[in-house]
């Protein structure tokens, strides 16, 4: 099985006949450009594309890679709508909670309700995503999320279990210490922990706290230093302390550049 990171959430999972892609989105308008995370030249062949939630780092270009492949799309259920007697998922690029995109092949989910897909089992997570503080120069809003906000919408974990290995991606989220006592150790984590400035997910040391009771065999940070909104290190955080602090609990952690692999 092999891992690709590209920066934010943004992932690939080949193994067999699937590639999974996690959180296809753009980058966070980086000079005012909502770029490709996933290279384009990835699109066709991808298989499943999972989605965490309704920010545009995330989902902007979930029904592209969908029409440009096909793919199975597995979200959370609060993603999809009913208008006019027509089921459609909030739009990626549109304004606001606008539900005005039909896409086909969906799967819904919610926390702790699990759905078999062409061999895979998905089990939906619970996760929340925190206020985002935007700062460009001396300038900075607070976004809150909140039941008519875009911020956040349909904050949903993932554990992928397939092949005989387990993968949980928790998104963009806080801690949840209760909520994720109970879940099976996986082999691999993607934990957010750019979240010490920003306050829209955890921070290294609340995800290290998290990794002391998931218990992981493997670790890949996620959400930190990312080309966002004129900084090429949006979320910081100190990648390499943060790895010796995992490896100190004796779980494996490998820090991946946009793009860079590595196998389970």
């Amino acid at each position: 099985m092999k891992v690709t990171h590209f920066l934010y959430n943004a992932f690939l999972i080949e193994s067999g006949d699937k590639k999974l892609a996690i959180d296809p989105g753009g980058k966070f308008f980086y000079y005012l450009r909502p770029t490709t995370l996933i290279p384009k030249s990835e699109w066709s062949s991808i298989t499943h594309i999972f989605a965490t939630h309704g920010d545009p780092d995330h989902y902007w270009h979930v029904d592209r890679v969908a029409e440009a492949s096909g793919a199975e799309i597995i979200l959370n259920k609060t993603m999809v709508q009913e208008r006019e007697g027509k089921l459609r998922v909030l739009g990626p690029r549109s304004k606001g909670l606008a539900f005005d995109t039909p896409l086909q092949n969906l799967h819904t989910l919610e926390v702790g309700q699990s759905i078999h897909v062409d061999g895979m089992t998905v089990t939906g997570v619970a996760a929340t995503h925190g206020p985002l503080l935007i700062k460009v120069g001396p300038f900075s809003k607070m976004e809150t999320p909140g039941p008519e906000e875009r911020i956040g919408w349909g904050a949903l974990g993932f554990l992928i279990e397939l092949d005989g290995k387990k993968l949980l991606n928790l998104g963009d989220t806080l801690l949840l210490d209760d909520e994720w006592r109970s879940l099976p150790s996986p082999d691999l984590l993607m934990i957010p922990i750019g979240g010490k400035e920003a306050h829209n997910t955890m921070d290294a040391e609340q995800a290290l706290q998290a990794i002391e009771f998931i218990r992981p065999k493997l670790v890949i940070p996620t959400h930190y230093n990312m080309p966002a909104l004129f900084s090429s290190h949006y979320g910081p955080a100190d990648d390499r302390n943060f790895q010796q602090q995992v490896e100190k609990l004796g779980v494996s952690c490998q820090i991946l550049g946009a793009g860079e692999s590595t196998a389970l």
